[in-house]
Parts: C-alpha cells; sequence; structure tokens
C-alpha cells in the first residue's frame, strides 16, 4: 500500500520559505500577525531587540512570553497547509510509538503519536526538512501504512520523545547490569571503593551508566541542583526545580557507594577519602551543548551524600524584562548602567539570582567598544565577548587579588562575582571612583543594608556616597503556569494584609496596569501536564531598587541613623518594596500571593 503524500511543506503562495529575520522567515512573521498571535507593532519592538542583541528572535519572544511556542507553531501549520497538534499529555503506546525507531526521531524530531486503521499520524517540527520526510516515506513502505502529517512544538515533540525511554526504565536496567558485574546484591556488602584498581572498575561498570543518565534527567527538567542522599536503607535522588527540591528516584543502598565514587571520578576527587568534604566539578555534553556540574561532597555517619550544582554554561541569557525588571525599577537601572563610572550592587540571599541579574545586565552592556572583565567563583555562563576569570584560592587567585590584575587589563567594566571581605571592598570602591562601572554582589537582606555593611567593611561614608549609583535587592518566586491559570480567591486576612501594603503607596505612585479596586483579583494555576501539575513554572524576580540621590549621599556622609534615615528616602523617591513589587506581581496574574510572602517573610 502506497503512502499518502503529504501537504505541500512550503506556503501555496511562495516557491520557498525563507530564513531572514533573526531565525523567522518573514513568511511566518506575516503569518504570526495574520493570525492574531502578536501585533505588528509589539513585533516590530522585538526585531529591533533581535538586531541589537544578535540573539534568534523566536527565542526572544518565548522567553519574554510574548507569544506562546504551540501559537506559532499553529501559524507555521497555516504557512505549511499542515494541521497543528499538542501533544502534551498525550500518552503514546509503545508498539505506536516504535514504528518510527528512537534514533530516527530524535534525529529528525519527529513521532509517531496515533495509529487508526492503515493510517499512522506523525509529528514534526520542521515540515520543510526533505530528509525527514525520505524517512518517513520509507517507514510507511515498509510497515504498509498511509501517513497523515501533522505539526508539532518543539517541545511538544521532546515531551513524546520522553516516552522512548523514562529515568526509572533506565535506571533499573543499568541497576540489572551492576548487580550482575559488580556481584552485589540487597543483602550483600556494599561496594569496597577502596581497594586497588577500583577506579578502572568504577569507570567502565554499569553505574556510569546510570549516573549519566541522573544527569541528563536532570538538565532536561531543567533541574538547578541534584541531590544524592542515603536515607535508612535506601538512596535518594532529588532533583531541585523552581527553588523546589522533589523526589525523582529512590534506589538500593547498595549502590550509593559506587554512584559516589563515579562522580568523585569524573570529578577528579579521591574517591578513597570519605572523611572529609571534597569539592570539584565535571562537565558533560547533552543534547550537544556542554553542561557544568560543581559537585559538593559530604561525610554523614555512615555513607557521603553529594550535591551537585548544574552550570549550564551556554544556556541563554534573558535580559532584564524577562527577569521581573520594569518600570521605574527598570528605568533607574538601565540610567545608572550607562554611566561612565560607580558601581552596581545586587543583594539576596544565596539562590535569590543575583547572579543571573548580573550576566543581563552585562549582556546589555556588551558591545564591541567597551572591554568587560569579570572574576567570577565559579564561571556560570560562557558571554561572547566577556573576559571571564576564576578565582582560585589554592593559588592565591582571590577577589581582591584578582580585582588588582584586573586593574591593570585597561577594563571600562568589571564584575566581581561577591564582595566578601575589606580589602575587595576597598579595591572596588576606588575602581568605580577612577573611571571604571563595577558590578557585584553583596549578602544583605534589602537594599538599605548596602550602605551599613560597606560600613562595617571599613569603607568611609563619603567613598560609598561618590562610587555607589545603584543597589538592587532581589527574590525569586514561581511564575504562574500560563496554561493553566484561573482566578483565586483571597482570605479575608490575607486581603487585609495586600492592602496594607498598597495603602503604604501615595495613589498618585501606584502603577497603572493594576486593579487597585475592591474586590482584589488574584491568579493561581490549576496544575496541568507542562508544570507537572504544580500550577508553577519557571521563576521571576521581585525586586527593589535603589538610587543614589543628592539627599541619599549627604544621609550617608551624616553617619546618623543611616539605616532608617535610607528607608524614608527610598519612599520619596516613590520606588516600591521587594514585597510591594511581588504584590503587584500577583495581582498581574505573574505570581500568587503564597509565593510572595514566602519569599519576602522576615
Amino acid at each position: 500500500m502506497s503512502s499518502v503524500k503529504p501537504p505541500s511543506p512550503v506556503s501555496p503562495n511562495t516557491q520557498s520559505i525563507s530564513v531572514d529575520v533573526y531565525g523567522m522567515s518573514q513568511e511566518l512573521l506575516d503569518a504570526m500577525i495574520r493570525e492574531k498571535v502578536i501585533t505588528k507593532a509589539s513585533l516590530d519592538e522585538f526585531i529591533a531587540k533581535a538586531k541589537a542583541s544578535r540573539q534568534p528572535l523566536e527565542t526572544m519572544l518565548l522567553n519574554a512570553r510574548a507569544v506562546r511556542e504551540e501559537d506559532i507553531v499553529k501559524a507555521k501549520g497555516k504557512l505549511y497547509n499542515i494541521p497543528h497538534i499538542d501533544l502534551f499529555g498525550r500518552i503514546v503506546r509503545a508498539e505506536i510509538l516504535n514504528i518510527i525507531p528512537q534514533e530516527l526521531a530524535q534525529n529528525y524530531h519527529m513521532v509517531a503519536f496515533q495509529k487508526s486503521g492503515d493510517e499512522l499520524s506523525v509529528a514534526m517540527t520542521n515540515p520543510s526538512d526533505f530528509k525527514a520526510l525520505e524517512a518517513i516515506e520509507f517507514i510507511a513502505r515498509k510497515n504498509n501504512v498511509k501517513i497523515k502529517y501533522h505539526i508539532a512544538s518543539e517541545s511538544g515533540t521532546k515531551y513524546i520523545l520522553r516516552q522512548y525511554e523514562s529515568l526509572s526504565a533506565e535506571v533499573e536496567e543499568a541497576l540489572k547490569d551492576t548487580e550482575t558485574d559488580l556481584a552485589t546484591s540487597l543483602e550483600g556488602p556494599a561496594l569496597d571503593i577502596t581497594e586497588p584498581g577500583m577506579e578502572e572498575v568504577i569507570r567502565q561498570a554499569p553505574v556510569s551508566k546510570m549516573v549519566s543518565v541522573i544527569m541528563r534527567h536532570a538538565v532536561e527538567g531543567k533541574a538547578s541542583d541534584v541531590h544524592i542522599e542515603p536515607v535508612a536503607n535506601e538512596t535518594r535522588i532529588r532533583y531541585r526545580i523552581d527553588g523546589i527540591l522533589h523526589t525523582s528516584l529512590v534506589l538500593p543502598k547498595h549502590v550509593h557507594s559506587s554512584i559516589i565514587a563515579r562522580i568523585k571520578v569524573l570529578s577528579n576527587l579521591k574517591i578513597d577519602e570519605t572523611r572529609i568534604p571534597q569539592d570539584g566539578r565535571f562537565r558533560m555534553t547533552i543534547e550537544g551543548r556542554d553542561v557544568d556540574y560543581r559537585v559538593s561532597t559530604l561525610p554523614l555517619i555512615n555513607y557521603e551524600k553529594v550535591v551537585m550544582r548544574i552550570l549550564d554554561t551556554n544556556a541563554s541569557l534573558t535580559d532584564m524584562n524577562e527577569l521581573g525588571f520594569h518600570g521605574k525599577n527598570l528605568t533607574i537601572i538601565k540610567e545608572n548602567i550607562l554611566k561612565s563610572h560607580g558601581m552596581l550592587l545586587i543583594t539576596g540571599p544565596t539562590g535569590s539570582g543575583k547572579s543571573t541579574t548580573l550576566y543581563a545586565i552585562m549582556s546589555d552592556l556588551n558591545k564591541e567598544s567597551v572591554n568587560i572583565v569579570t572574576l567570577e567563583d565559579p564561571v556560570e555562563y560562557y558571554m561572547k565577548g566577556v573576559n571571564q576569570s576564576q578565582v582560585n584560592p589554592e593559588v592565591g587567585l582571590s577577589f581582591a587579588a584578582g580585582l588588582r590584575s584586573i586593574l591593570r587589563q585597561d577594563p571600562d567594566i568589571i564584575m566581581v562575582g561577591e564582595i566578601r571581605d575589606n580589602e575587595t571592598a576597598d579595591l572596588a570602591v576606588h575602581a568605580s571612583l577612577t573611571g571604571h562601572i563595577v558590578l557585584s554582589t553583596l549578602h544583605t537582606n534589602d537594599a538599605f543594608g548596602a550602605v551599613p555593611r560597606l560600613i562595617d567593611m571599613k569603607i568611609e561614608p563619603f567613598l560609598i556616597a561618590s562610587s555607589l549609583n545603584v543597589v538592587i535587592a532581589q527574590r525569586l518566586v514561581r511564575r504562574i503556569c500560563q496554561h493553566c491559570i484561573m482566578d483565586s480567591s483571597i482570605p479575608e486576612n490575607l486581603e487585609k494584609e495586600i492592602w496594607e501594603e498598597i495603602d503604604k503607596i501615595p495613589k498618585d505612585k501606584l502603577p497603572k496596569d493594576v486593579k487597585h479596586q475592591k474586590p482584589l483579583k488574584l491568579f493561581k494555576g490549576r496544575g496541568c501536564v507542562r508544570c507537572e501539575n504544580t500550577g508553577y513554572k519557571s521563576r521571576i524576580a521581585i525586586a527593589e531598587v535603589l538610587g543614589m540621590s543628592e539627599q541619599l549621599k549627604q544621609i550617608i556622609t551624616m553617619e546618623d541613623n543611616v539605616l532608617e534615615k535610607t528607608k524614608v528616602e527610598f519612599l520619596r523617591q516613590g520606588m516600591f518594596s521587594i514585597k510591594q513589587d511581588g504584590v503587584f506581581k500577583a495581582l498581574r496574574g505573574v505570581t500568587t500571593i503564597e509565593e510572595v510572602w514566602n519569599a519576602t517573610r522576615e
């Protein structure tokens, strides 16, 4: 039986689809406007941003949530005259899925998802890929079926591709091999990793496959950390996703030492040293991109625990809007980073997104005409055109020593990962006074605490007043999943607390795009397959921004009750606190009020 030929992969009105507008064809852009996916004015604005930043247009549109991925694909479907299919939430039977071999499906981003009689439904992400079309036609002839073509999103296709192999199934297979090859059992003794020659066994044993699977699934799930820890008679694997730890896998205790040893081998750590903590890092290539893992081991009573921070060095950098900065906050930041010299500090606890914000600011400043030099611990993202250096205390390259060397590198902009001590603080301040823009982070709870903290570090108040341009304090909150967002009721006591925050702000300073009348309207996520039924997808910053003014300079140099007077000046500037910024984001439907309250709890 011959297969049905697919609809023409090109538009009926054009001979070919050109890719000429930063990765998207003009025909597709026109189709998106026709289908009301985006307005022409908004699209023109993003095209200008893509041109300035040299980033792919589609990536920028999706990161900014200006359009939904499925809506872009629907427009592509109209253009190619192929029906769109949303694959999220679909479970495909193995006998249908395996009609297209896994390797072909992954190479050409295409999946079989339904079969009715002799008709096989196939979804593709790129209908103009003629090699993929030839492969499908071959499969159709071999299986004696007709093909019904669909177009699907990249993320939807990946959702189906993951059904070829699940984390638990892959690990279970490796476990069987481990039990056979290493001759261990649930009742048997744990592997003695200190025996001579064990390092090579670990390197080649099936446990290495198990570790690779755990690492790959962590990256695919967009986890920031992986915890491998002994619990009673089990080993628990937990992923931190959007700031929350989730148990992903439970393994028998007998493989724990083997997994820890494999990670130590990858990180060049001593596998026979289990009495003291060790730190290391390694790199893996996953889906064609390099991913760094920062490793920390900790001895517990009987076993070691490992935590790995995932640093996706090739991850696309987001801009300030995408991170959650807008309105007056963004205006003050933009104005101050364009100054010829001065210091910008970002404050907040560990895990509050300070480094990501620093990279977004550097991305705005990264031009051929300026020399940007960084000193980081560690380098989390690689930026083209930026000179990135990493501290190494073992050879004497501390933040202070590195900063001295950077000043001899003719820099225009200096990024210091963190101001930890008096010497680094002093060098940073003097660098900002001598014609450099200095970007750094400081561990204080809010923007107001930055000045007293620098004074504690023995920096003269008049130098702080002269060097400091702006202080940003931020926290991260989870975004509501926009695919399952719904209205949420507000308990009476909670509504009272929200009004207390709103009433602190003069009416003429309130944001114009937020409703401030009773009854207030809040939102939450119902929970769906795209957010794994959590109601949340990714995170966003809530922030307060304190700009240097003449009044603030006088307050700092007076050295009298600086903290309280700084708060008064902040209110005079008409700025919002972190909590108030979070309240307005909750009222806009970006996050939930519960997330804001949790992030800003004293």
